[in-house]
């Protein structure tokens, strides 16, 4: 009788978080987050997919390598009520810069590319305003992860200072060293380009310039010494 009884409770309890927890992509999550009232509505956003898609879309692994951590204490700082990076640094257009990854689960390396070419015309102000290839990023840096089927943004800036990375621009913008070879697609959206299909394989490591471009790929390498994970601690008065 006893093992009869503890297969009711455990079917009990399977249910129990089944209900709790209803399945990532359904309407019942959505009116489940809802219903708690936070500062923000969940919506329907992919139509006829499986988890395995959504989770490919997200290009981030966590838990990679830790790069050194330096903590900043901001007790005492007064923080205005708004801030615009694009209006106090008009001088570094890649800050108003959206990038298009296409089909590819890419982030990590966007994120790391767009970071390094903001902080590099911030860090100069103004003086030096280039496009740091997300495209050398991606193909060229092995122990970064799984190129469009994700990687490690802490190792992405690690390779930014062991190896460097050339500049690159957008899709068919021939601008730089190695522009972005992925076509920009519609994430499940309607619009001018065409939808985004399948999984887009990893391109090549080329480690030279598109033809035209001066100085070569050896020469267009920048480099950075140290990467920081840089935090802040807010001390409550």
């Amino acid at each position: 009788m006893q093992p009869l009884f503890l297969l009711c409770v455990a079917v009990t309890v399977s249910v129990s978080w089944a209900r709790s927890h209803p399945d990532p992509l359904s309407s019942e999550m959505i009116n489940f987050i809802n219903k708690a009232n936070t500062t923000w509505r969940a919506g329907v956003n992919f139509h006829n997919v499986d988890m395995s898609y959504v989770k490919g879309l997200c290009g981030t692994i966590l838990r990679g390598p830790k790069l050194q951590e330096v903590g900043h204490d901001v007790e005492g700082i007064q923080l205005p009520d708004s801030f615009d990076p694009r209006q106090q640094w008009p001088n570094c257009p890649t800050l108003q810069q959206i990038r298009d990854q296409g089909n590819c689960g890419s982030c990590w390396a966007f994120g790391a590319a767009e970071a390094i070419s903001d902080r590099l015309c911030i860090q100069s102000g103004g003086k030096v305003s280039l496009e740091i290839s997300a495209e050398d990023l991606l193909t060229c840096c092995d122990e970064c992860g799984m190129g469009c089927f994700g990687g490690y943004p802490s190792a992405a800036w690690d390779f930014w200072t062991s190896k460097g990375l050339v500049t690159g621009g957008l899709y068919g913008s021939n601008i730089g060293c190695r522009p972005y070879s992925i076509a920009p697609c519609e994430h499940h959206v309607n619009g001018t380009r065409p939808p985004c299909q399948g999984e887009q394989d990893t391109p090549d490591c080329v480690q030279q310039c598109i033809d035209g471009y001066s100085p070569s790929y050896p020469k267009d390498k920048h480099l950075e010494w140290h990467p920081l994970l840089v935090s802040c601690k807010l001390l409550e008065q």
